[in-house]
């Protein structure tokens, strides 16, 4: 079966942005705590949201390494990011009182732009990634 080398960086891609992601959360869970109780949601549901978004994060993680997994992890990836980029979309239209964000490491650094802007590429890359893994997947069933 031909390798398509960007897909497969871009595979490598998304598991360093998931595993930097939920590890940045994880290793300053105090941090990511707060940050998520100060979030537009209920203080229940950001709970829940504090463990649920880096083990999520991982579990896609772990989806993308295998190739036997790796159309889940591509969907899970595009899940994700369509959520993490409708949020990023919604604060930048204003639709919250306060503009918080829980995001770890050196994501957190980035404007709103450079956010929104971030997640629309990994999000284009991811579809077209997805795309591809299904038309090779096909093709391979058809022989």
């Amino acid at each position: 079966m031909k390798r398509i080398v960007w897909q497969d960086a871009t595979v490598a891609l998304l598991i360093l942005l998931w595993v930097y992601a939920a590890g940045s959360k994880l290793l300053n869970y105090e941090y990511s705590r707060q940050q998520m109780m100060n979030q537009v949601f209920s203080a229940n549901m950001a709970k829940l949201l504090t463990w649920m978004v880096p083990v999520s994060e991982l579990f896609t993680a772990a989806l993308l390494l295998f190739t036997s997994t790796r159309y889940y992890g591509l969907l899970a990836s595009l899940s994700l990011l369509l959520a993490f980029t409708a949020y990023i979309t919604l604060i930048k239209l204003n639709t919250f009182g306060r503009i918080p964000c829980s995001c770890g490491g050196v994501i957190a650094k980035l404007n709103w732009q450079q956010h929104l802007a971030f997640n629309i590429i990994f999000l284009l890359l991811t579809a077209l990634s997805l795309f591809t893994n299904q038309h090779r997947k096909e093709a391979t069933e058809k022989r």
